[in-house]
């Protein structure tokens, strides 16, 4: 643990952004079966306008389904039980990393739906945890050897969008070392060894995406869009380009003409055209939508 946190910011850098411009990021054999069979990477769009009760909150059993649905069309299997099976075995120790920002988290029932499904897997209860801000110390993620990235997409001052592969940020000690270049270099971070290669599932929230806002840490229920979403994919950069998608196209909508993120979220191509982490053009995209299509704006 010591010799993580002497790492300098300078270092990190450096390390990682050579490491991923010397060899492309190996990605999970459940990534690279995903994009080699039709030679897309798939994206899994589920809505259902049932998500959120009459206070706005999630609920556990349209989640739950929402996600079944989901794993069930992007691995091509008939129930949620065999689906969790192509991707975690049981002698996994699993970390979920979520988002705790407390404006718009990644839910527990997201995280209890994942759980589940984690656990019938056959994962024992001891070998799974959920954690966001203290990722590098738990003894979980530490000797992973499974990861499930889920959080919500949301506006960002510093990255132009919160997003899947900004997730992993709390992965280095100083998560302030890549803001610099509307945090460009992202996608460096998944180099490193506690995550390369683990990633097995990623789920981007779109119950309620905020899609604008002022500042760092800003939240305003104003520009929060009522999108009653689910997104899955094996890669990153596909699963938050489409959703990148999205919000640009609710900016559009709600302000009536174009009106760029600012700063821009040029991480995510840059994921895809530097680092090689996934693909950010959607022509190399199959994506899937399931249920509710109205205002769904791809």
């Amino acid at each position: 643990m010591k010799s993580r946190r002497s790492i300098s910011r300078r270092q990190f850098i450096r390390t990682a952004s050579t490491a991923a411009l010397v060899t492309p990021l190996l990605l999970s054999g459940q990534e690279r079966t995903a994009s080699l069979k039709s030679g897309k990477s798939r994206v899994i769009l589920i809505r259902d306008l049932n998500v959120l009760d009459e206070n706005g909150q999630p609920r556990q059993t349209v989640v739950q389904d929402m996600l079944d649905s989901g794993i069930k069309a992007l691995t091509g299997k008939s129930d949620p039980q065999s689906a969790w099976k192509t991707i975690i075995k049981p002698n996994d120790i699993v970390g979920i990393k979520n988002n705790r920002w407390p404006y718009l988290r990644t839910t527990p029932e997201v995280e209890n739906a994942l759980k589940k499904r984690i656990m019938e897997a056959g994962v024992k209860e001891a070998n799974i945890s959920v954690d966001d801000l203290g990722v590098l110390q738990n003894p979980i993620f530490r000797k992973a050897t499974a990861l499930i990235n889920a959080r919500p997409m949301r506006s960002h001052h510093w990255a132009g969008v919160g997003t899947l592969i900004k997730n992993y940020i709390m992965f280095i000690p100083e998560p302030s070392a890549i803001h610099p270049d509307s945090c460009a270099d992202l996608a460096s971070i998944w180099d490193l060894p506690m995550i390369k290669g683990k990633t097995r599932l990623n789920v981007l929230v779109m119950f309620t995406p905020q899609f604008h806002s002022f500042g760092p840490h800003s939240f305003n229920p104003k520009y929060v869009w009522k999108y009653y979403g689910l997104m899955l994919g094996f890669d990153p950069v596909a699963v938050d380009a489409t959703g990148l998608r999205i919000i640009e196209s609710i900016r559009r909508e709600y302000f009536g003409d174009d009106r760029p993120l600012n700063p821009p979220a040029k991480h995510i191509a840059v994921a895809d055209m530097k680092y090689h982490l996934g693909t950010a053009n959607p022509e190399r995209i199959e994506l899937i939508k399931i249920g509710y299509d109205k205002d769904i704006f791809v």
